[in-house]
């Protein structure tokens, strides 16, 4: 088992889990609190989703990643990039009806526009990424970003017209192409790094560190401020509307953790957690539709909290009852990763996606 592997699963599983927290607090808890228990669960708002993409990129730059390849081996894993994209796109599309949240469409979109960037020189990618960034920024100016949006229930009312789909999908979703690609473009560049040299990884912690610490300081600081309310809502946004500083943020968090479970890899990589753990970041695409399905229904069944597909139709659970049962799921989910893992090479939409894709 290869350090740099056994990491960067282990930043999966923490994405993971943190996608649990996040999803269940939005339909069961208080999405919107900002102090106590319920400020804390909120904190991963972002965080998670964000990693979880850059985690993406990372898996598709290292799965292309080798010096030199044929024009034949570039065509073929081009297909299978983008075969790949189309497998997430239309399972996204199917979730979408039972969870309007869905990220898996989105992921489909971004792979599929990197089938065409597979190969370019990786600086490129960061390029590509400020310019996605740039263009969702200009677009905000053109395109009221509450279009669509129902915003007592966060229903986004014409998703399944072309208008409100393109809109969607390429601007005012929760995952839009613009900007979130820009997290997957991040994530190639960061996967054609050589992570075996302790001045790379010293180099992307602390630029991660001083980003994260500066924009966090910066919107701290807005928070407390009578700013104009415009400038306010770009310096303090979390998640909906996507500016830049929730953009640096959440991208200098994910450098730092990749940092830190490269490091905890390297240390206890022979360790039964470990293992488990591991088992349980390769298996992310199984995990995000179980804890959306079987999770959710869970929920519902033992506290009788009805999810329809809306929020803040009922008064919110507690945090504490949010946080447990988010860890439980997590448990449950990695001894199912360790047992699986005992059988069988890939998780069970991992397989059927392998299948599928070739």
């Amino acid at each position: 088992m290869k350090n740099r592997i056994v990491g960067f699963d282990l930043a999966r599983a923490y994405a993971i889990f943190g996608m649990f927290i996040v999803n269940f607090n939005t339909v069961f808890g208080s999405h919107t609190a900002t102090t106590g228990l319920n400020g804390f669960l909120n904190l991963f708002n972002g965080r998670s989703s964000s990693t979880f993409v850059i985690l993406a990129g990372m898996g598709v730059a290292l799965m292309t990643n080798r010096d030199q390849y044929s024009a034949l081996e570039k065509s073929v894993l081009r297909r299978k990039v983008v075969a790949r994209s189309w497998f997430l796109f239309v399972l996204g599309l199917l979730l979408y009806s039972w969870w309007p949240a869905d990220i898996l469409h989105f992921y489909g979109g971004y792979m599929h526009i990197v089938a065409l960037v597979l190969f370019v020189p990786k600086r490129v990618y960061l390029w590509v990424a400020g310019a996605v960034i740039a263009v969702f920024h200009g677009l905000f100016f053109l395109i009221p970003f509450d279009a669509g949006w129902d915003s007592t229930t966060l229903q986004y009312t014409d998703f399944w017209t072309i208008r409100g789909f393109l809109r969607n999908t390429l601007y005012n979703g929760w995952n839009p192409i613009s900007p979130w690609l820009a997290y997957f473009l991040l994530g190639m560049w960061l996967g054609r790094l050589n992570w075996q040299q302790g001045r790379v990884r010293a180099w992307v912690f602390g630029v991660g560190a001083v980003v994260f610490g500066l924009v966090s300081a910066g919107q701290h600081w807005a928070g407390q401020q009578p700013l104009n309310p415009n400038l306010k809502l770009f310096l303090t946004a979390n998640y909906l509307p996507p500016f830049l500083p929730f953009l640096l943020s959440t991208m200098g968090f994910a450098l730092m953790l990749l940092l830190v479970c490269f490091e905890i890899g390297i240390c206890f990589a022979n360790t039964a957690l470990m293992r488990a753990l591991t088992a349980t970041g390769q298996m992310t695409l199984t995990h995000y539709v179980a804890h959306l399905t079987l999770g959710i229904g869970l929920f519902w069944a033992i506290t009788g909290h009805a999810y329809t597909g809306t929020m803040n139709e009922q008064a919110p659970e507690s945090a504490g009852l949010v946080l447990g049962f988010s860890a439980v799921f997590f448990v449950l989910s990695v001894v199912f990763s360790l047992v699986w893992n005992r059988r069988f090479r890939h998780g069970p939409l991992e397989t059927l996606m392998r299948t599928v894709t070739g």
